[in-house]
């Protein structure tokens, strides 16, 4: 069972790796200007690119993902076929310059991508015996995969004359001239890890379909769990707060360096720090969950959006500032940059809370043969619909607080998102209510 364990993690090591390395920065590499190394698009191109077309591949995913792993395909062997063809495509992209051309060859990677992050959801919970307090553990090599990625390529490919530091990003050096251009590399290096990862797929645990279910379609099966009242409140809570935290990743890079100052070198290692954090409360979520129930553990992570978006949207009522660097072109602190890093923490509590636990509320309340399906499902909320408004709502945000369809009032959006938070918070908070026969807490 602890080899098994092991496969696992190393699975979900790779799993977020793959995305770590580019998704923290692309924003910054899409929407900086031409003349500085980025390919000057407006902020609902972007959108487009991160938010809509990778809905598209979530809403798709109970159609290639689900239904092939639950009846057709053994999930190791068909999550390599994804990898290795999301790989291409991913090598393919970085050449790219054109609008149009991101647009299609970004959805058709969702395509290909978006349904592997249900399959290792699914292929891990086929093989615990206590998904509860095993699944963390296992997860939270995601989390790692995914700052290790973030970290290393900065520190190897675009700085230079590394030093310590004790301050995140902890190793720092002089930035190259041309790093934000760098920028698209990320994109190769996700192509060629998909493909190391492929390969391992192989030794992964043997996950067959379920070929005997009376119902052959297993995606509609799955949506029968709209029946469940808890099922119906999660999915209509995850779909604002999927939108927000989706456009946590579109603009978090720009807002570190237009207003607070950072440098594009340090915004992904800087994003790590709520990896960190996610780290540490993945690892207490078995703890959370025994005391709270689902109801108050998922309220907590949708409140944790809230407070994050307030402080941000606090700190940037202030006036924008210049790049955060000495007279050496060295990286140095601001208290406003500071304040905006390490209020992160809380996106911690944001995925732990939120959305890990409604995955194994999911997982609880699914029969075993739809299990990838009822995850991929639960997918099209919170990486499909939620995306997919996502893009043309950060272009109505990028026409009310900015110039040129550029968002530039960071106050408004943040407070703007932090608002719906709190609506969402009230929403699990009063109409939630725990339907699975084997729960140990009863819900107030």
């Amino acid at each position: 069972m602890n080899f098994i364990k092991s496969r696992l993690s190393l699975m979900m090591f790779l799993q977020y790796a793959v995305w770590g390395v580019w998704l923290p920065v692309l924003a910054t590499y899409l929407q900086s200007p031409v003349a500085g190394g980025g390919l000057g698009f407006t902020s609902g191109q972007v959108g487009l690119i991160i938010g809509v077309a990778g809905s598209i591949g979530a809403v798709s995913a109970p159609f290639i993902a689900g239904q092939f792993a639950d009846r057709y395909f053994a999930t190791e062997k068909f999550l390599a076929v994804l990898l290795v063809a999301g790989g291409m495509v991913k090598f393919t992209l970085s050449y790219q310059q054109s609008f149009t051309a991101w647009l299609v060859l970004a959805t058709l990677y969702s395509v290909l991508y978006m349904p592997t992050l249900s399959l290792t959801n699914s292929m891990a919970f086929a093989h615990l015996q206590n998904s509860e307090s095993e699944f963390p553990r296992i997860r939270v090599w995601g989390t790692i995969g995914w700052i290790a990625a973030s970290w290393l390529f900065p520190m190897i490919w675009l700085q230079s004359n590394l030093e310590f530091q004790l301050l995140p990003p902890f190793f720092v050096g002089t930035e190259v001239p041309d790093a934000t251009a760098r920028l698209a590399d990320t994109l190769k290096v996700s192509g060629l890890l998909a493909f190391v990862y492929a390969g391992f797929c192989f030794a992964l645990p043997h996950t067959p379909p379920k070929k005997d279910s009376v119902e052959k379609l297993a995606f509609k099966k799955a949506f029968s769990l709209l029946s469940h009242r808890s099922f119906a409140v999660i999915v209509a809570a995850s779909l604002p707060i999927a939108v927000i935290h989706q456009i946590y990743f579109m603009q978090t890079g720009p807002f570190f360096e237009n207003q607070l100052g950072m440098l594009v070198t340090y915004i992904a290692p800087a994003m790590t720090v709520g990896q960190f954090a996610e780290i540490g409360f993945l690892a207490i979520l078995g703890v959370l969950l025994l005391r709270l129930g689902f109801k108050w553990t998922i309220t907590l992570g949708a409140l944790a959006y809230f407070m994050r978006y307030a402080i941000w949207g606090l700190i940037s009522l202030g006036e924008a500032s210049g790049p955060s660097v000495d007279a050496a072109g060295q990286f140095v602190w601001t208290t406003p940059l500071m304040i905006g890093v390490f209020s992160q923490i809380l996106h911690g509590l944001c995925y732990a809370c939120f959305f890990a636990s409604a995955f194994m509320y999911v997982d609880r309340i699914a029969d075993d043969d739809i299990r990838n399906s009822a995850q991929t499902v639960f997918g099209i909320i919170i990486l499909g619909l939620g995306p997919m408004i996502a893009g043309p709502f950060l272009g109505i945000l990028g026409s009310v607080f900015g110039e040129a369809g550029v968002v530039t009032n960071f106050a408004g959006m943040w407070f703007t998102l932090a608002t719906i938070a709190l609506f969402t918070a009230a929403l699990v908070a009063f109409a939630f209510k725990d339907e699975t026969k084997d729960e140990t807490k009863t819900e107030a």
